[in-house]
Formats: structure tokens, sequence, C-alpha cells
């Protein structure tokens, strides 16, 4: 089943790879058949136990064969179609990632196969998805939100195959990313609005720490301080009920429902009585009390960037623009 020949100057890995592929398509090895192990190819073809790993190794990672402790090497998919596989990481699934998400797709090609996960903060969780996949795939794109301590779990995977999205902690600042500045893009954002905030008696920044990035509070508190406004840091809305005069600024959309959900029983005006900062922009944001202002990044430029520094191999990191959208609600 293995065919290596000296004189077509083809790497002897890659005729392996050739190899596994051919037979795969001639129906010769269906999914789940046995390869045959390392050593008797290596020994049959008197090649190095190395070349043998690598030939295998790419095929694992592409999603073509896996490996079985102690048993060997199967077929897991008969499609040899695909050229890399991505491991992708997200926190949790809403409809600005759901954007990032479809743009990156769109941007990578054909013959790219993405394989989509999430920790939903869960630091246990994080850890058992990198350990679970490490070695499977040829990148691995990692999402840590505002989690601790990730870098012990990602320096398992080889450095030059990760790259890290939207929040670049101090420990993994070695790794090529694309991510938003929260810190200067709240407090940039809030200063563009200057001439509309300043109607407001106090500002309020709802942020719950197990889920919002550090950056975004030590933005706000710099604005208000440095501007002298009354202000506040909450983790949740709670019990909480909106007064004349409150601006609040909404990370999540639950949030952002329940402020609105509790100024109607309260019968105030958005705009006139309180207002409202939300992050992330979305069509259904545009529509909501005739528009919400909301502090953006564009997630599809992210998506397409990010692609691009998969597909170029870039070890680059890259700050995503990010814009102030002023509507009714401010």
């Amino acid at each position: 089943m293995i065919k290596i020949k000296k004189e077509i100057g083809l790497p002897k890995y890659k005729q392996i790879i050739k190899s596994v592929e051919n037979a795969i398509v001639s129906g010769k090895l269906q999914k789940g058949d046995r390869l045959p192990s390392i050593n008797s190819i290596k020994n049959t073809h008197s090649l190095s136990r190395d070349t043998v790993l690598t030939a295998f190794n790419e095929l694992k990672n592409r999603g073509i064969i896996q490996s079985v402790v102690g048993k060997g090497y199967y077929v897991s998919s008969e499609n040899v179609n695909v050229e890399q596989k991505i491991f992708l990481l997200f926190d949790e699934l809403n409809s600005f990632k759901e954007d990032l998400y479809n743009t990156f797709l769109e941007s990578l090609g054909d013959n790219i196969q993405v394989d989509i996960f999430f920790h939903h903060f869960n630091d246990a969780l994080f850890n058992k998805l990198i350990h679970d996949n490490l070695g499977d795939y040829n990148y691995y794109i990692i999402m840590p939100a505002n989690l601790k301590n990730t870098n012990i779990s990602i320096q398992n995977l080889p450095e030059d195959k990760v790259y890290i999205l939207d929040q670049v902690h101090d420990d993994l600042k070695q790794y090529p990313a694309i991510y938003q500045n929260f810190e200067k893009d709240i407090y940039t954002n809030l200063d563009k609005a200057k001439n509309l905030i300043k109607k407001y008696n106090k500002l309020i920044l709802i942020w719950p720490e197990a889920k919002q990035p550090v950056g975004m509070k030590l933005g706000f508190e710099m604005y208000c301080t440095k501007n002298k406004l009354d202000f506040e840091v909450i983790d949740a809305l709670k019990e909480r009920t909106p007064k004349v005069g409150d601006l609040y600024i909404i990370p999540d959309d639950k949030s952002l429902l329940r402020v609105i959900k509790k100024m109607k029983r309260e019968k105030l005006k958005l705009s006139k009585d309180i207002g409202v900062i939300s992050y992330n922009d979305t069509l259904l944001k545009e529509i909501v009390e005739n528009g919400i202002t909301t502090i953006s990044t564009d997630f599809n430029a992210m998506g397409k960037r990010l692609a691009e520094m998969i597909l170029n191999k870039e070890q680059l990191q890259i700050e995503n623009p990010n814009n102030l959208i002023i509507r009714n609600s401010l």
C-alpha cells in the first residue's frame, strides 16, 4: 500500500501521505481501517522513524487518521481534500461572534476545516479542550477571554501554531494575535461622546468580573476620574431601578434588555431621562428603541484579517479597529 520511489524528487514523507490518500480514494482503506505500523513502514522502505512520523502527524492534523494509544493509527475520515484543520476556541457564541466566525470561514477558502469549541468562561473546560486536542490540528486559535493562567495549557501547543483572539494577557504576548484594546477603546469612544455625556448625572458601568475584560473597567474609571464625573461600577443590574440622569454602559445584551424593560416600567424616556451605551453592534441594536448607541469593533474585519494571518503564516499582533456609533439612546 505504501509506495516509495527514490527518483521522483518528492520527499519521502509526502510519498507516504500520497500513498495513504490514494489507498483511501481507491477504497483499499476505509474509515476505521488500521494503517501499517510506523515500524513496519520504516523497516520495509528503509526509512527513519521521524520520516514516517512526520507523514502520520500531517495526516493526523488534517483529520484523516487518528492514533489510538497502544493500538496504532486508524483512518478517521475519507475526505482527503482537507489540507488543514484549525482548532477555534471561543468563550461563547453570540450574534457578533457568529459574524466573526462566518467571515473567517469565507476568507479561508476551500479545503480548510475549522472545528469550533466553547469554554464558557470555565477554567477546567478550557484546559480540557486544549489537552484533548493536542497535536490534532495545524493551527490553534484561542480566545482566552479573562481566564487566568491560560498560558499553562497553551504553552503545550507548538508556539508557531497558536493565534490569540480578542484579549492578549501579559503572559501570552509572545503569540501572534488580533485583539481589542478595551482600555483605550472605552476611553477614546466616551471622549468622542463627551458633549452628549455631560447632560447625565452619573455613569454606570455594568461589569460582571467573570466575563468582561479588565481593560474595559480600567478605561471607564480613568475617563470618569479624569473628567471628574460621578460614576459607579456594578456587577449586575439586580434590583436596581434606573433613575433620571443615569447613563448606563452595558457590555452584554441581557443587561441591555433588562435596563430597557425597567426603564419602560418606570415610564422613563431613553435619551431624555436616561442614556444607554451598549457594546458590540448588531442589526437589532439599529432597530431597538429607534437605535442603541454602541462601542463596537468590526468583527467582520477581525475574521477576515485572522484568515489572512493564517494563510500567510503571519506572526504579528494586530489591534482591530473600534468605533462609536451614536444613535437615539444617547
